[in-house]
């Protein structure tokens, strides 16, 4: 790729991280001007739970998790038939501990999730065990036709840095003897997969604006410039957001892990942005409660940690009177006893295939959580029920299409490495 010494900062890493490779992370190198520290020499005081990040990422002013900026998902298959040998798991374990030798755990350093698809484990003669029930990805909504994503496994890399995403990425795939002053130790991911898919994004106050021009189907002077998402709002409030205890599997060899959805959306912000107004924005993302009343300052950061969606009033109701009903008031329907929303999202904008998409990352303790809200998100039910159509004036619906789906089992930390279907219990 070119130096890229022409093209803004910000644009120059998000398209580094979009292309991968050597050059790329060489490119990022004289960038970025950041001294990301070293992880430690004895990683035994890592989390037990492989997604268990907030910890170590920065909040906002009202207390939300602010998400990494980078994010590389790697799609891998393992090399071999039937079932793992101890000498595989072992390759495994040894490259991951390797990048994180070499970056600390942090936002600004290294965060990353291994996780494991129902075809991995139907290798195994054992089924998984009944607290940790993984389903094959199937169809959400009956106006939706996705692939599914079946690969073994997915390495989920993230960062504020572009070096550091790249460089692991690198690194894993044998390709840097070198990391960040650190010696690899010599054994590589690639030793035992081989990559099935690599797709990557972006989240972050202004990035999206930043890198809309080159982007079919994007009206670039549209995307507000501090927006962190293309769809021009902020998300991922705090009281809408479930816990990172919420979404962990509680008992069984498993337990400290979670499940994982990934869905490939592709986004059509030509509709979103031309065709509709902002108030038609507002009350499609949020409420028209919020659009009546002028809740929304801007990308929605006076909200403080909450969608603010308790005062809206019933969906159904709101969509007899309005022939409108948010995405934000259709979700809020879906709580546990504690009042809990079910899923974790950490999800992030894309210009993989050079079109505008979203990469839907959702940690939940088993899928049917997932498959639950993605029914309230359908607001089929409210459809049925109003002058709202399935898609139309249906939330963000109709402005959204789902390429692929795939669910995965994230294996607590000891069991990261090519895991056994019925693990011993310690």
């Amino acid at each position: 790729m070119a130096d890229g010494k022409s093209i803004p900062r910000r644009e120059f890493l998000k398209s580094a991280v979009a292309i991968g490779g050597a050059a790329a992370f060489s490119a990022c190198l004289g960038r970025e001007e950041v001294d990301v520290p070293t992880g430690p020499d004895d990683l035994s005081s890592y989390p037990r739970r492989q997604h268990a990040w907030n910890d170590v990422l920065p909040r906002d002013d009202h207390g939300n998790v602010v998400a990494p900026n980078h994010r590389v998902l790697l799609y891998l298959n393992y090399r071999r038939d039937g079932q793992p040998n101890e000498d595989d798991r072992e390759r495994v374990e040894t490259a991951l501990r390797g990048i994180e030798h070499s970056y600390e755990r942090s936002g600004d350093g290294l965060l990353l999730t291994v996780s494991y698809s129902r075809a991995y484990f139907d290798r195994f003669d054992e089924s998984l065990p009944e607290s940790a029930d993984l389903p094959a990805p199937d169809a959400l909504a009956p106006f939706e036709d996705p692939e599914f994503d079946t690969a073994d496994a997915v390495v989920h890399l993230a960062s504020n840095t572009a070096q550091v995403v790249l460089g692991a990425e690198e690194a894993l795939k044998g390709n840097k003897s070198t990391l960040n002053g650190i010696d690899q130790p010599g054994t590589s991911l690639s030793d035992v997969f081989t990559i099935a898919d690599r797709r990557t994004g972006f989240i972050g106050d202004g990035l999206p604006a930043k890198n809309a021009d080159d982007i079919e189907g994007v009206p670039a002077t549209k995307v507000p410039e501090d927006a962190p998402l293309f769809m021009g709002f902020k998300s991922g409030f705090k009281k809408n957001q479930a816990s990172e205890d919420r979404v962990t599997i509680q008992a069984g060899p498993f337990a400290g892990g979670t499940t994982q959805h990934i869905s490939k959306l592709q986004l059509n912000l030509n509709q979103w942005y031309n065709q509709d107004d902002r108030w038609q924005r507002v009350a499609k993302m949020f409420s028209p409660y919020h659009a009546e009343n002028d809740i929304i300052d801007g990308v929605g950061n006076n909200l403080g940690d909450s969608s603010g969606v308790d005062d809206a009033g019933l969906p159904g109701e709101t969509a007899r009177e309005m022939g409108v009903i948010g995405h934000a008031q259709k979700n809020a329907r879906v709580r546990d006893d504690n009042d809990s929303p079910l899923i974790l999202r950490r999800d992030f904008d894309s210009t993989d295939d050079g079109v505008a998409g979203l990469h839907f990352l959702a940690l939940q303790r088993e899928i049917n959580d997932f498959v639950d809200t993605r029914k309230a998100m359908n607001g089929t039910d409210i459809a049925e029920q109003s002058a709202v159509g399935q898609r139309n004036n249906n939330g963000i619906l109709q402005y959204i299409r789902t390429v692929r789906r795939g669910n995965f089992l994230v294996p607590p930390r000891s069991l990261r490495a090519l895991p056994p279907a019925q693990p011993i219990q310690d």
